[in-house]
């Protein structure tokens, strides 16, 4: 029996198997690696990871492995890459240490545990929330996982993830009723604390989690990156606690209601916690999330304790800040409850109290109920912006004051290489880079523990920035434009209208023009636009939001445009930021022509806004992909939008060739495969073709036997008569004919 074996990871369609850490292969495939339905296997793509292998329908093809969206992600692979399946023994797990959003740490540990029964896990893991009720373990009890879930976490309790920080034993373990549930403690947002490991808080199951302390409020000098917004917020304070008359004198009031805004995780509450220290003022915090959680009465109890606090220490005669972290969950601008009315009663009274402040804090200022923004509650804003490169390599130099590092480590270079991340993110890098480390030195007691440059980089490309999402994020697999066999006219356009403005704007700025906003690729279906875009990422070091068209249309009214200003407020949030809009034609079809009630057309005028706006893009270029160019509107391609156009033409004999060699260089292959020859003969076929052309031969050799260790020319030979070439010669010529009419 094999031990292992190589297979095609596709991404699990049925929202059955979604999100449950399950993977499905053929029944063959099952028996080939002496495995029964429901045994747990690792799955080994970029890192390894684990799940419960569950039977395939007869007809998916012997090659190919069902993968949900977090196995994969887990893996980290995409979808079409190949991966490594084989069995492993789950021990069962006497203890889990997880990490998690501060919504899902408002469920006790018994439903985390009910949550997870039966699941497989191994270190480093993201797991949904989602129980595994395909095969419920004995001792489950889905339906009264899933209510309390709802009731305690909220709606979006399906979406969240936590990740596994320890298991005990180590390895791949499976969770049991009688698992330990913990939550590994130590700050997950604001700015950096004192440099230290995190402690594990570990909790049995019929004790709620008691709240942690308070952290420590750093000086303003300390906050790197915030300091002259810190110092905003002082100035505001100490006029509204220390010189109320002066105030008065000018016809203002000493009332102060301020809105903090920023990325998750870039230091908005301890921003708030630090100025409160300063001018030597209290400071009583709300968990909006964690209040939104509770039923209705619990919630207003919450608020109203929080309060009668603040306005309580004002009265007896210390000033205090009344800090909402997270307003927007507790006061939501689409269909917020009647305890929203509640509330900002609740707020306005407390303001009205000499001595209190209120300060909120939202990562999506969009998404706040508009009349928080009332003259008589919150009339002020500061906004936090995302770290520059020397600001993340000043943060590194004091998250990693105290720990020790190997010589010739240089931080500047690993801020340069994580673009897009903030405090949050760079604790998260310290953590990982300590992991790898101790890891490395294993049971060495000789040698001292140190944190090495490839730690650190290693470390920041696991981490993805708390602002960008999973299902948003472009992978680009480690590859850059080297990689990208020929193509040299294509590669150097893209160079120049997207890599030169981010890496340069020095001269654009001394020759007094402005960079290119955006590039739109064009070609023939399978030829590679995506990969160049995942290439170009990797070379840019660029945090990639891709989106394709289609997903971006909502037949409500106005959901449309607010996704399309959403993305692009992320992607500022994010810059250095590259979007990509795959088939763009779908999103921005010629206006008048469309018969979906104008959903389109308020589409592309909101495109155009974003792209040629009042308020200009700043670090983020938009490039978007399409095999159907004649079909998009003509006023998205004029200049100051995509005004770059760049034809991507199908492969020729010595493209196929490299393609050919790049597919197969994980693939035995035998003598008598000659891929010049093969890439030659291809003519006709796309990229992807070609690369199909490879699969289909491992296949066939799979199916003449699982034991099969090469890939011969018959085999390639049968795959040529399975895969025809998909190139369209009318399409070619259409396409052709455009990039001649197009300077």
């Amino acid at each position: 029996m094999p031990a292992e074996i190589t297979l095609v990871a596709r991404l699990a369609t049925s929202a059955v198997d979604s999100r449950r850490g399950v993977v499905r292969l053929h029944p063959e495939v099952l028996d080939a690696l002496d495995l029964r339905p429901w045994h747990a296997v690792t799955l080994t793509g970029s890192r390894i990871t684990t799940a419960l292998a569950a039977a395939a329908d007869p007809a998916t093809p012997h090659g190919q492995v069902t993968v949900d969206d977090v196995t994969l992600s887990n893996c980290g692979l995409t979808d079409g890459a190949s991966v490594v399946v084989a069995p492993a023994a789950a021990a069962a797990a006497r203890r889990v240490v997880l990490g998690g959003s501060r919504i899902a740490r408002t469920a006790t540990p018994e439903t985390i545990r009910l949550a997870l029964l039966g699941k497989v896990l191994v270190r480093g893991d993201a797991v949904s929330l989602l129980p595994q009720d395909l095969a419920p373990p004995p001792g489950s009890d889905v339906p009264t996982a899933r209510r309390t879930l709802a009731n305690t976490v909220g709606g979006g309790w399906t979406s969240e993830l936590l990740v596994v920080a320890e298991t005990e034993p180590a390895g791949v373990v499976a969770v049991q009723p009688s698992t330990v549930v913990g939550w590994l403690d130590g700050p997950t947002t604001g700015a950096p604390a004192a440099a230290g490991t995190p402690t594990v808080r570990t909790v049995s199951a019929p004790v709620a989690a008691p709240a942690p302390p308070a952290e420590p409020a750093l000086g303003i000098d300390e906050l790197v990156g915030n300091v002259d917004r810190a110092k905003r917020l002082v100035e505001w304070l100490e006029l509204t606690f220390r010189r109320p008359e002066l105030l008065a004198k000018l016809g203002g009031t000493a009332q102060l209601g301020a809105l903090v805004v920023g990325p998750e995780g870039v230091g908005k509450a301890t921003l708030a916690r630090s100025a409160a220290a300063a001018v030597e003022a209290g400071c009583v915090e709300l968990d909006a999330p964690s209040a939104a959680a509770l039923e209705p009465g619990a919630a207003s109890q919450r608020v109203h304790d929080a309060v009668e606090s603040a306005v309580g220490a004002a009265r007896a005669g210390r000033p205090t800040v009344l800090l909402v972290t997270d307003v927007h969950a507790l006061l939501p601008a689409a269909e917020p409850p009647p305890l929203a009315t509640l509330v900002l009663d609740v707020l306005r009274n407390a303001l009205a109290t000499p001595g209190v402040a209120l300060v909120a804090t939202t990562s999506a200022p969009e998404a706040v109920d508009p009349r928080l923004r009332a003259p008589d509650l919150v009339d002020r804003e500061l906004s936090l912006a995302l770290p520059d490169a020397r600001t993340r390599t000043d943060l590194l130099r004091r998250l990693l004051a105290s720990v020790p590092l190997a010589e010739g480590v240089d931080l500047a270079a690993v801020a340069e290489r994580a673009p897009g991340f903030v405090v949050a993110d760079l604790l998260a890098v310290r953590r990982e880079a300590a992991i790898r480390a101790a890891l490395r030195t294993g049971s060495d007691a000789a040698s001292e523990p140190r944190i090495r440059q490839e730690d650190l980089l290693d470390a920041v490309s696991s981490v993805r920035p708390v602002s960008m999402s999973s299902s948003e994020t472009l992978q680009t697999g480690g590859i850059g434009l080297d990689d990208v066999g020929d193509m040299t006219e294509v590669k150097q356009a893209l160079t120049e209208a997207v890599l030169w403005p981010l890496q340069y704007p020095d001269s654009f700025a001394r020759l007094g023009v402005a960079a290119p906003r955006g590039v739109l690729l064009y070609g023939p279906p399978g030829c590679g636009k995506t990969f160049l875009l995942r290439a170009l990422a990797g070379t840019g070091r660029l945090n990639v939001l891709s989106v394709k068209g289609a997903e971006l249309l909502d037949k409500y009214v106005g959901e449309s445009e607010r996704a399309v200003r959403e993305l692009f407020r992320k992607a500022s949030d994010a810059a250095p930021a590259l979007i990509f809009l795959d088939e763009v034609d779908a999103l921005a079809p010629r206006r008048g022509g469309s018969t979906d009630s104008g959903v389109a057309d308020r589409v592309v005028a909101a495109l155009l806004t974003e792209l040629d706006g009042a308020q200009p893009l700043r670090e983020v270029i938009v490039v978007g992909a399409t095999n159907r160019p004649e079909l998009i509107d003509p006023a998205l391609l004029r200049p100051g939008r995509l005004e770059r156009l760049v034809y991507v033409p199908p492969p020729d004999a010595e493209a196929r060739a490299d393609i050919l060699r790049a597919a197969g260089k994980n693939t035995p292959l035998a003598d008598d495969v000659d891929l010049d020859e093969l890439g030659a003969e291809l003519e006709g076929y796309s990229a992807a073709d070609c690369a199909a052309v490879l699969r289909e031969a491992a296949l066939t050799a799979m199916r003449e036997s699982l034991e099969a260790t090469q890939v011969t020319a018959a085999h390639i030979e049968a795959a040529r008569k399975a895969v025809p070439p998909s190139l369209d010669p009318a399409q070619l010529v259409e396409l052709e004919a455009y990039a001649s009419r197009r300077p």
